[in-house]
């Protein structure tokens, strides 16, 4: 019967983790039909046709913030991914960050989603340094939008100041300028190292149609700001190509020009100079990964020993737990992934006893697990270990014994541990992530170089049935003294109306539409993402040096 029960469970959730794939199919088609067509009719690929040109064969590409904007700007019609495809793949053997517009989506024009996304972009890529390409097809600003879109500190303008910045650390910066690119977004790739520019394309500060009104002078596009007045002309362009195919391959044989290149079959590609390489490793995860369905429910509210669930990801024999007997709600470990040594810092999600505090509920942190915690991320940081953080959390304990045990001082020394880490972060949520809890094992705010979750994660301030709860209690009491004059109808009615709001707020995707969080991966494949990502932020840091960059002459 509970075999039954259990297989029922990873039928439901399976289902759920296929319609999240399913939609992430219909996400990557962009503008669909019609938005393809109207590209080709301009001499013009789809921006993941482009994609596919540009990486290498068989390469695989990491996306980052798919779902942008889900259902943020409905009044302006279905913006998938925000109108830019973002994310790391190989060009010539090199690992490189892509952005590139859709011009399917309005025209490849900027939404305030569309830049927070490109800025999160360039900051992976700052952190891990990796090479950016930029394809370039934008209408620019979405000017109904201007004031959320132009002029705060993480609005269009950081995306340029960016591009200074990561000039100056010397990280390479390639431009391909494959349709428009208009108004202040101009600056971008004169920013870049390299341009490059399709015939037919348009680079100026203000069109045709702006330049009549604000000086009277009329101009026609290719004169004012096409591909060869700023090839022959202006000097602004550093390669002028025929066409999108022309251009890709020209970008690919300029990447294979980077010191750590290889060979691939790409002219001109230099050997590999990127330090001693990494023994072989052959090993696998003790567990497979489709086990995962049954470990975990689509609820959140089962039990599980999250070492069978890190069991699935690891190296088989590889963990080596730290502070095995204390601490236990949360698990922290030494292991490796396909041969990388990491460190792993884990909610507990079974229910456990201590001989200190007793019984201990799985998702909690408790005063002795934050300082288990915290003092293992201090060790990860003395040798240099990347930490993995697998959230499952419901937040800190709560009460007189809790209080009294001092929890309040060793979640501040966790935080604390987490915020001053040096060494890579990354964070999966696997289920949820809640409260304090979030902030504890590496939320957004803490700057963990990839954050992922799987299709089942909730994400919130706590959960719909606490916060229904809650609102309830304090009107209830209001209504005690005379304050409000609600009725218990009316109260009840409120309860299910906040309760059906945090519900809606808590769905993972409301988090990754609003940038929360880089990707929601599938549950079976964490371990392979996992393996890409400690690869990308693996690479060496960058170290700031004043000088300038790259200047356009």
């Amino acid at each position: 019967m509970a075999r039954s029960s259990a297989s029922s469970t990873g039928e439901v959730l399976r289902a759920h983790c296929a319609a999240i794939a399913k939609e992430e199919a219909v996400l990557r088609e962009g503008g669909g039909k019609a938005g393809h067509e109207r590209q080709r009719k301009m001499g013009r690929l789809p921006v993941r046709e482009r994609l596919s040109h540009l990486l290498d064969k068989d390469s695989s590409f990491f996306e980052i913030g798919l779902w942008a904007a889900y259902k943020m700007y409905e009044q302006w019609g279905k913006i998938p991914a925000a109108g830019v495809v973002a994310g790391i793949g190989n060009v010539a053997g090199v690992p490189c960050m892509v952005i590139a517009n859709d011009a399917t989506v309005k025209a490849g024009a900027f939404f305030p989603q569309t830049t927070k996304k490109v800025i999160r972009a360039q900051r992976i890529a700052f952190e891990c340094s990796l090479p950016i390409i930029y394809m370039v097809d934008s209408a620019g600003v979405f000017l109904p939008m201007q004031d959320e879109i132009f002029p705060d500190e993480d609005d269009f303008g950081r995306i340029f100041r960016n591009n200074s910045v990561i000039s100056a650390a010397g990280i390479p910066q390639f431009a391909a300028i494959m349709g428009n690119c208009v108004a202040g977004g101009a600056y971008l790739p004169v920013l870049c190292d390299k341009i490059l520019m399709t015939k037919g394309s348009g680079l100026y500060l203000a069109g045709p149609s702006l330049v009549k009104a604000a000086i009277g002078q009329i101009v026609d596009a290719e004169e004012l700001g096409g591909a060869q007045m700023h090839a022959e002309i202006s000097g602004t362009v550093d390669f002028f190509e025929k066409d999108d195919p022309s251009c890709l391959k020209r970008l690919r044989s300029l990447v294979a020009l980077l010191p750590e290149a290889v060979s691939t079959g790409v002219p001109n590609a230099s050997p590999a100079r990127t330090g001693p390489a990494l023994p072989a490793d052959k090993s696998k995860a003790a567990k497979n990964a489709d086990t995962i369905y049954e470990l975990i429910s689509f609820d959140g509210q089962k039990n599980y020993d999250v070492r069978d669930l890190l069991a699935t990801i690891i190296d088989a024999n590889s963990m080596n737990e730290y502070k095995a007997d204390y601490g236990k709600t949360i698990v922290t470990a030494y292991a490796r992934i396909s041969g990388r040594p990491v460190g792993i810092v884990a909610n507990q999600r079974l229910q456990v006893r201590t001989r200190k505090e007793g019984i201990q509920m799985g998702g909690v942190i408790y005063s002795d697990s934050a300082d288990k915690a915290a003092r293992f991320v201090m060790d990860c940081n003395q040798t240099s270990l990347p930490i993995i953080f697998f959230q499952d959390v419901t937040g800190f304990m709560v009460g007189r014994d809790a209080e009294q045990s001092g929890i309040i001082r060793s979640g501040a020394k966790l935080v604390n541990a987490v915020s001053n880490s040096v060494v890579p972060k990354i964070t999966v949520i696997v289920g949820g992530s809640f409260g304090a809890g979030n902030y504890a094992m590496c939320g957004k705010a803490y700057d963990p170089r990839f954050i992922v979750a799987w299709p089942t994660a909730r994400y919130a301030v706590m959960g719909a049935a606490q916060a229904s709860d809650t609102v309830f209690s304090i009107l209830a009491r209001a209504r005690e003294r005379g304050d409000k004059k609600n009725t218990q109808e009316e109260l009840e009615d409120l309860r299910a109306r906040v309760k059906q709001n945090y519900e809606e707020q808590t769905d993972i995707r409301y988090g990754a539409a609003r940038g929360w969080l880089d990707a929601i991966i599938q549950p079976h494949e964490t371990r392979d993402v996992l393996i890409r990502l400690l690869e990308y932020v693996s690479r060496p840091t960058p170290h700031a040096r004043f000088h300038t960059g790259v200047i356009q002459v």
